[in-house]
């Protein structure tokens, strides 16, 4: 308990030492008196202060603000019997530490009234020894305007230095969450379109294997090929997690449809502008969970993919021509949906779901023109 004492003394930016004089000071002032009875009163104040100073300190709740009264009134009674001003910095530094506000501004003008009487008392009487140190009772009456603010000050700030920590380290952990749930989309889309070739060719290769031995090596091939290929993948993802360019996507839309024998249906233009790499690596993520869903779950033929700018935004659409049974009710089922739909979110973008003869998923984001280009453009 002493050491914590006396490290709380030490953050007021005050010298320890002055504190041990001025606890022994006192002394000096009582034995100025020529009454015994004064001298007696006077030690028994002075051990009395430092016993309730310890009591305030160990203390919690009202028996707090009970002592620092009683604290008070022996300041004040030292002042005015022995001109002894110095308890007032005890004081001081204590009702800084208070951390509730009304208990606060309650005691310290408690205490500086107080105070500020008992020092005008001392210059109307014109006690010799009160007007000798009249320098030091200016600075003492400074300190006790100024020491408790500036420590609660202190206090505050740190409290709040605590809170931005703790925040921060809040903040990390949903950053540790955030990634490990984009992991998991990323390796979900991207593992699945794989797998789901290789399975497709799997099939394909065991109903040829009878019938066509050279086609179904050709397919197996392909196997062994996108097996080695979601593997590259797979390390490159973790490596550095790069971005994926929507003309390569488009590619592996074109193998997997094929595999799946749905004819592929598009425009020959794929090139998107004023998109950053962000914003294409999640078009080309949503664009292959929206294939990857018509493979899976449509049954169609053909399967038609379209991208336009305008000033404003980018839009691509997937339609085929199958049975899609997505409706908005359930929309928020399914990883591959719920993936896509948290991804553009993250872009502002939203997807849209449009049925009728088969099913179409619109996928849209806003265009963001670079600063360069900007100032080009100036």
């Amino acid at each position: 308990m002493l050491k914590r004492h006396w490290n709380l003394l030490k953050s007021t930016g005050i010298s320890p030492y002055l504190w041990t004089v001025l606890s022994i000071l006192p002394f000096y002032f009582i034995f100025q008196s020529e009454s015994t009875v004064n001298i007696l009163i006077g030690i028994i104040l002075t051990l009395s202060f430092f016993l309730f100073y310890r009591f305030a300190f160990i203390s919690k709740g009202w028996p707090v603000y009970l002592w620092t009264c009683i604290l008070i009134a022996i300041s004040i009674t030292s002042t005015t019997l022995f001109s002894y001003v110095y308890f007032a910095f005890f004081l001081a530094y204590f009702i800084g530490n208070i951390k509730d506000r009304i208990p606060f501004f309650t005691l310290y003008f408690i205490h500086l009234v107080g105070t500020i009487a008992a020092f005008n008392y001392k210059i109307v009487v014109q006690e010799p020894l009160f007007i000798k140190q009249l320098p030091f009772v200016v600075i003492v009456g400074i300190s006790i305007i100024l020491l408790p603010f500036s420590l609660r000050h202190r206090q505050e700030r740190g409290q709040l230095e605590d809170k931005l920590e703790d925040a921060n380290k809040r903040i990390a952990e949903f950053v540790k969450l955030e990634e490990r749930q984009r992991i998991a989309r990323d390796l979900h889309d991207t593992l699945g379109q794989k797998l789901s070739l290789i399975g497709l060719k799997s099939d394909l290769a065991r109903k040829l294997i009878y019938k066509d031995p050279e086609q179904a090596r050709e397919e197996l091939k392909d196997v062994q090929q996108t097996a080695r290929t979601a593997l590259n993948e797979v390390r490159k993802m973790v490596a550095h997690m790069r971005g994926i360019r929507l003309k390569d996507e488009i590619l592996q839309v074109k193998q997997i449809l094929k595999a799946a024998q749905i004819d592929f249906v598009s425009d020959d233009d794929f090139t998107l502008s004023n998109v950053s790499l962000l914003t294409e690596n999640i078009l080309s993520m949503c664009l292959k969970e929206a294939v990857t869903n018509v493979v899976k779950h449509s049954g169609a033929s053909s399967c038609h993919v379209s991208i336009e700018q305008s000033a404003n935004e980018s839009v691509i659409t997937v339609r085929d021509d199958g049975k899609f049974d997505v409706t908005e009710e359930n929309f928020s089922k399914g990883n591959g949906l719920a993936g896509m739909r948290e991804r553009l979110e993250f872009v502002n973008g939203r997807l849209d779901i449009l049925t009728g003869k088969g099913m179409t998923l619109i996928i849209k984001v806003p265009n963001v023109v670079r600063l360069t280009e900007r100032e080009e453009a100036k």
